[in-house]
């Protein structure tokens, strides 16, 4: 198991000084860092990011309620789509910028900075921070749309301009081929470090190209030519089996436990629901009693019945949150190789030049999320995949894989989400109760609006407007 380290954004500031007055001598803090490593400045933004995507905090990631994996038992606001009235967006937003990349754009000037390192562990130490900070800046985009970019974080331009998203999207990639570029497998990086990977670099490569994967098929419906060149050239880097996926191991007792144990210990706030519960029941699903806990009384006593999308529910009688999501050691998980293989299965779907079957990597994705993912078996996966409504139909291999891609990313609501949208597969109806339409896009922070107004709204107007219904450009109609 890492040892965690984690640091406040405040210690990045601090520096070593000589004092020669009372007053220097008492504005020091002996109890803060007067010089942060650059590894600790990314074990803190990996510790960061893993968390933003992990936990079910409705005050920051509402997304298993718009993926209608949960209902709401006392507060239903998230899951009928009130995104402002707890400024959501904006922690959000906030987190990533100001704990993810702003960490990583501090680690990567130290260790540009640090005359003590060899070329080659200098070369994978960037790398390293280019393949986090790549991954953190799409989630932001997947998430907004248009938003501040190259301006963003600079002290001496706090009303950065915001950039296109697609434009964005092709920036990352060339990114990213530069991270994979640099790598040096003779070389150390952050040797026990880092938090994913403990400096192998090996492993990180593969995250890269798996990443790369994503990209590409994230790409497929707004420009094939591109989304099949990016998708042929990863493919045969990605990971290759469940020990390669980037993932974090949290520890046993917070604050450095996986955020759901603390959600869920602390507030009975979550239920199954119905529209989740009722697809997973009608195929016998294995992963059921993995991913929720029969209801404890009532009528509905020992039985998995999923409470009412977008209503207030009785959390004693619905099936609830289950064991393992309340499991301190559960790991945030970044990229998985189920997911690659559902990556795979699409891009030969498609008619990409990659290596397999289509319906050998869906059938890998399925095997992969019931048994590595959630402790189920082989027999049940096969038994699973034989069923008509589950095995692979080359036709309809959207409907496919964007169903059973929906079920297997329930413990990656911020991806799930975005496959969704992409996909459009499972069909999904608002809640009677909704504010909104159902969700395609977090509208920018009220802060956005307030401190940087010009172009926030020169932003909202290429969107289509500041609206939920806007599309990310990857997201066509």
């Amino acid at each position: 198991m890492k040892n965690i380290l984690l640091l406040g954004v405040s210690t990045l500031f601090f520096t070593t000084a000589c004092v020669n007055n009372l007053d220097d001598d008492y504005n020091v803090d002996p109890k803060k860092a007067a010089e942060v490593p650059a590894y600790t400045l990314v074990a803190n933004a990996e510790f960061n990011l893993s968390n933003v995507i992990t936990t079910s905090d409705y005050n920051i990631n509402p997304f298993r309620y718009y993926l209608q994996y949960w209902a709401a038992v006392q507060y239903p606001d998230e899951s009928q789509y009130n995104i402002n009235a707890r400024e959501i967006n904006r922690n959000f937003w906030d987190t990533i910028y100001q704990d993810v990349l702003s960490d990583l754009r501090e680690a990567q000037a130290k260790v540009e900075a640090d005359m003590d390192l060899t070329a080659g562990q200098k070369a994978n130490q960037l790398a390293t921070i280019k393949v986090l900070e790549v991954y953190a800046w799409s989630v932001l985009v997947n998430t907004f749309g248009n938003i501040p970019y190259s301006q963003a974080m600079d002290i001496n331009n706090v009303q950065a301009s915001y950039e296109d998203d697609a434009a964005i999207y092709a920036d990352l990639v060339k990114k990213l081929d530069a991270a994979i570029g640099s790598f040096d497998e003779a070389a150390p990086g952050f040797p026990d470090q880092e938090l994913f990977y403990d400096g192998d670099i090996e492993r990180w490569i593969q995250f890269a190209h798996s990443l790369k994967l994503r990209f590409g098929i994230t790409l497929a419906d707004i420009d094939p030519a591109v989304s099949k060149k990016i998708s042929e050239e990863a493919a045969a880097h990605v990971f290759a089996s469940n020990a390669d996926e980037a993932k974090l191991n949290y520890t046993a007792n917070p604050p450095t436990a996986n955020p759901l144990y603390d959600n869920l210990r602390q507030r009975n706030d979550n239920v199954g629901a119905n529209t989740f519960v009722n697809a997973l029941t009608a195929t016998g699903d294995p992963r059921l009693d993995e991913y929720l806990r029969p209801a404890a009384e009532g009528a509905n006593a020992g039985k998995f019945v999923g409470g009412i999308y977008g209503a207030p529910n009785e959390y004693v009688a619905f099936a609830q949150p289950s064991e393992v999501l309340r499991d301190p050691l559960l790991p945030g998980v970044l990229l998985s190789y189920t997911e690659v293989e559902f990556l795979l299965a699409e891009a030969k779907s498609r008619g990409f030049n990659v290596p397999g079957v289509a319906k050998d990597h869906y059938n890998k994705a399925v095997t992969s999320s019931i048994v590595a993912d959630w402790g189920g078996t082989a027999a049940e996966a096969a038994a699973y995949l034989a069923k008509p409504a589950v095995a692979f139909d080359a036709a309809n291999w959207k409907k496919n894989i964007g169903t059973q891609k929906w079920i297997a990313l329930y413990n990656q609501p911020v991806e799930g989400w975005k496959e969704w949208r992409r996909l459009d597969f499972p069909v999904l109806v608002k809640p009677a109760l909704a504010q909104s339409e159902m969700p395609l896009r977090f509208p920018y922070p009220f802060t956005e609006q307030n401190l940087n107004n010009a172009n926030y709204r020169a932003a909202a107007t290429a969107m289509g407007g500041d609206l939920v219904t806007s599309r990310i450009f990857w997201d066509l109609k």
